[in-house]
């Protein structure tokens, strides 16, 4: 066990309720959201089964469960049409617009970098 102390800039992760990292990033950085938030930026409003042909990996109960907690944290909209069939779009809210040059750059790292991590890796597609 580790009897030292914990140093004061490493506090801010301790807090359950208070760590950004815990509470705001991990809610759009999963294995799913992002894809899904890229998605929306390079497509404006779009449709589930859109969304679910570009993400072919993904069930529809879990692009239906990750869509609905995107919205719930205001991430995205869900716009229901009044039509026969119904018709659903989703889309991102300007929340979620500023998000994606954030994830953009992310994007860019990882494309620069995933040789180098990839050749390590067991893992290739986590």
């Amino acid at each position: 066990m580790n009897s030292l102390p914990l140093k004061e800039n490493l506090k801010k992760y301790t807090g359950i309720d208070s760590c950004p990292i815990r509470n705001i990033i991990s809610r759009f950085s999963g294995k799913w959201s992002m894809l899904i938030l890229c998605v929306l930026a390079e497509n404006d409003a779009t449709r589930f089964n859109e969304i679910n042909k570009a993400i072919p990996d993904i069930s529809p109960k879990v692009l239906t469960e990750t869509l609905k907690a995107l919205e719930s944290d205001k991430l995205l909209t869900r716009h229901l049409y009044a039509e026969i069939p119904p018709r659903v779009e989703y889309s991102l809210t300007d929340l979620g617009k500023s998000l994606i040059p954030l994830i953009g750059d992310l994007i860019s790292w990882a494309m620069e970098n995933y040789d180098v991590i990839n050749s390590g890796s067991k893992h290739p597609t986590r």
